[in-house]
This record gives C-alpha cells, sequence and structure tokens, in this order.
C-alpha cells in the first residue's frame, strides 16, 4: 500500500535525477561536438550551431555561473577552431554570433532565475495558506485513529474549494468534509467562511442539525457579499459527523461504537469493517446541499450508524467519484475499496489517492479532500449493523 507508492515515488525520483544529469551534460557534449564536427568536416560546413545552442540551453536549466561558463567555452571553442582553419570573414561573423547569443543566455537566465524565486515565494504562501485552512489533524483524537490530506489536481497547485475538519469537542469527536461550488479565490473565500463557523458552532451547537443551520446562516451571509451567480446559486456540499466519546456527549446517544451523519448532497462515506466488508452510508433521504436550505422541504435529520471496533470511516470529495479512465469510465471506491484490509487510516487515504491516479493515468481534473477515522480494534471484533437509525 503505503510502500508501492513510496517505490513509485523512489523511481520518478530517480528518473528525474537521471534527466537533469543528462541536461547538466549537455551543453559541453554540445561545446564538444561542434569542435570535432568543425575539425573533421571540410571548410564548407561549420560547427557554429552546435555552439550557439550550448549557452541557450544551459541558460535556464543552470545557474548563472555555469551559463557564462558555457559561453567562454563556446566562444573559446570558436577561436580556437580559427586559429586552426585560419581567419576568414565567415569566421569573425561566427564568433560575434556565439558571444551575442552567450550574451542572451546570461540575460535568459537572469530573468528565469528572478521568476523563479517569485514562483518559490508564491508557492511557500500558499503552502502556508494552506496549512492555515487546512490544518493537518492529530493522527490521535481519543481512542481513534485519524488521517486526512488534500490531493491538488495539478501538480504544485494549492488549497482550491474542497474542505475537511476534525474538531475534539464536548459532544464527541466532530468532523466535516465538504466541496465548494466553483473554484478560485471566491471558494478559497467560502472554504474559510464554512471552516471557521464549523469550528466555532462545534464547540457551542448541541446536535449535528443545529450545526448544519449555523454553517447554512454563515453561508447565508457570505452571499450577501457576492454579485453575479455567486450571490444566488452558491453552495456548498458536506457531510457532517459526531463520534461520541465516553458517555456519548452531553448524555446523549449510546456511547463509544456510534456514528451519527448528516449529509448535505454530498458523496456518501464508506464504513470499512477489519474483515475487509464494506458499508455505504447512504442517507435514508437526499438533501440539499448547504447554501440551498430555504429550497428544503423537510429539516435536516441527523442518522445513527454503528461504528464497530477495527471500523475505518472514510469520507472524500467528488474528485473521488468522478475520476474517469481513459474509457471515460468512473472510479467507484466501494467496488474499489471491498474487499480489502488496511493497518490504518493513513495506509487506506495512501492506497485510496494512488489507486485513483492509476485509474485515470495521473490526469485527475478534480481535487480531492480525504478524511479516515479508525477505531481500533480490542479483542473480538463487535457484530455490526448496517442499516441506520434515525437520531432522536
Amino acid at each position: 500500500m503505503r510502500q508501492g507508492s513510496g517505490d513509485a515515488e523512489a523511481e520518478d525520483d530517480a528518473a528525474g535525477g537521471a534527466a537533469r544529469r543528462v541536461v547538466r551534460v549537455l551543453p559541453v557534449a554540445l561545446i564538444v561536438l561542434g569542435f570535432f564536427f568543425d575539425l573533421l568536416t571540410p571548410p564548407s560546413y561549420t560547427g557554429s550551431p552546435f555552439f550557439s545552442a550550448a549557452p541557450l540551453i544551459a541558460a535556464p536549466l543552470s545557474s548563472l555561473r555555469a551559463t557564462a561558463f558555457t559561453g567562454a567555452m563556446a566562444s573559446l571553442a570558436v577561436l580556437l577552431l580559427y586559429v586552426h582553419n585560419g581567419t576568414t570573414v565567415e569566421s569573425l561573423t561566427e564568433l560575434v554570433t556565439v558571444m551575442t547569443v552567450s550574451a542572451l543566455a546570461l540575460l535568459t537566465n537572469r530573468v528565469v532565475r528572478r521568476s523563479g524565486e517569485r514562483l518559490a515565494s508564491a508557492r511557500g504562501i500558499a503552502e502556508a495558506a494552506q496549512r492555515a485552512l487546512l490544518p493537518t489533524p492529530s493522527d490521535r483524537i481519543g481512542d481513534l485513529h485519524v488521517s486526512a490530506r488534500y490531493e491538488a489536481a495539478q501538480a504544485d497547485a494549492f488549497i482550491g474549494g474542497d474542505l475537511y475538519a476534525v474538531q475534539d469537542t464536548p459532544y464527541g469527536v466532530r468532523l466535516a468534509v465538504g466541496d465548494v461550488r466553483g473554484k478560485g479565490l471566491g471558494a478559497v473565500e467560502t472554504v474559510a467562511v464554512v471552516l471557521g463557523a464549523f469550528r466555532e458552532a462545534a464547540e457551542t451547537e448541541p446536535t449535528l442539525e443545529a450545526l448544519a443551520q449555523r454553517l447554512e446562516r454563515a453561508l447565508a451571509r457570505e452571499g450577501t457579499r457576492r454579485v453575479g451567480l455567486d450571490a444566488v446559486e452558491g453552495f456548498t456540499t458536506c457531510v457532517l459527523g459526531e463520534i461520541p466519546t465516553g458517555g456519548g456527549g452531553a448524555g446523549r446517544g449510546t456511547g463509544p461504537g456510534v456514528l451519527r451523519l448528516l449529509n448535505r448532497g454530498h458523496p456518501e462515506p464508506l464504513l470499512l469493517y477489519a474483515d475487509g466488508d464494506l458499508a455505504v452510508l447512504a442517507p435514508a433521504e437526499p438533501a440539499l446541499p448547504l447554501g440551498l436550505g430555504e429550497l428544503a422541504g423537510v429539516p435536516d435529520r441527523a442518522e445513527e450508524w454503528p461504528f464497530p471496533a477495527g471500523a475505518t470511516l472514510l469520507l472524500y470529495t467528488d474528485g473521488v467519484t468522478e475520476a474517469r479512465d481513459a474509457s471515460g469510465e468512473f472510479y467507484e471506491p466501494a467496488v474499489r475499496l471491498r474487499g480489502r484490509v488496511f493497518p490504518g487510516p493513513d495506509a487506506l487515504l495512501g492506497e485510496l489517492s494512488s489507486d485513483v491516479r492509476r485509474h485515470t493515468g495521473g490526469a485527475t481534473t478534480d481535487d480531492m479532500a480525504l478524511l479516515a477515522v479508525g477505531r481500533p480494534a480490542q479483542g473480538k471484533p463487535e457484530r455490526r449493523r448496517t442499516v441506520p437509525v434515525i437520531a432522536p
């Protein structure tokens, strides 16, 4: 599982290192090739194109010093050939051409270096923003094992409209996984609103229904600041969860072994059992996403599911379920994960993200937020039910 993913990454790193070594020696190889080509061919043939190409190749890939050295070596090679062949007007023209190209290569190197520095700074800012919005949760909360990750659809891309949150509260461990409509800065702003409201309301609201309404009101306030479609069509699909600890949290529920979920238009979570069996935790009645509450005809109702020892709850965004292979077939997590056993939540998420990449051939088109919460096995596996009951 994770070992396989690690081996693949190691192979990619090795391939990348080999490519960088080839590129590093390519300018020198071009100078040597051009020198012997000019030396061993008739006077009507010239190695000038090789000498001009060498500093241009070095410019975006090497340091300023290495680029200058490459240009100097190319010019020196031309001079040596002119001494050997005898100076002509054409020879002087070739020398001027190589020296001019070398100067342009130095300028190109400087521009590329400055752009790289700005990009590195922007990436640093993006990473800091991602850590602030989606901090990595503790891997242990009470007796639960927790793992979360954000998988960007594109390399070097950072936080988008997917979100997750885990919080230990007086009512138990509460969690959320959601997906904001849209992309770009507007989606990131909505993510900040939803997570901020969740972190505050999770500590004070006694029920998941009340928590959902707090998020609904927060999104309504956010909508008043928007214009255009975002003002009337902004919504967030979301699953809210609660895992009671101790006596069930504020006297509610039946204590550990119970999971409460409230699904607002989000892909159904999965419950993976210790023996490899799997249950799809589909709500009894589908509900509209957050932000569209005024259109709903029925109030929110949370549902309870047994959460036996050894089981792992898996939540994800539609970047998983909408991932397609080359033939257009969607990824089906319930089908792909059924019958498999994972040593823990982190291993589960590692294998899930790797399996999605294998399914799509690495060409994912949407971000993925993944959250897994495991309840460690203690002794014999507990008897389980697969039918939910409506929470009182």
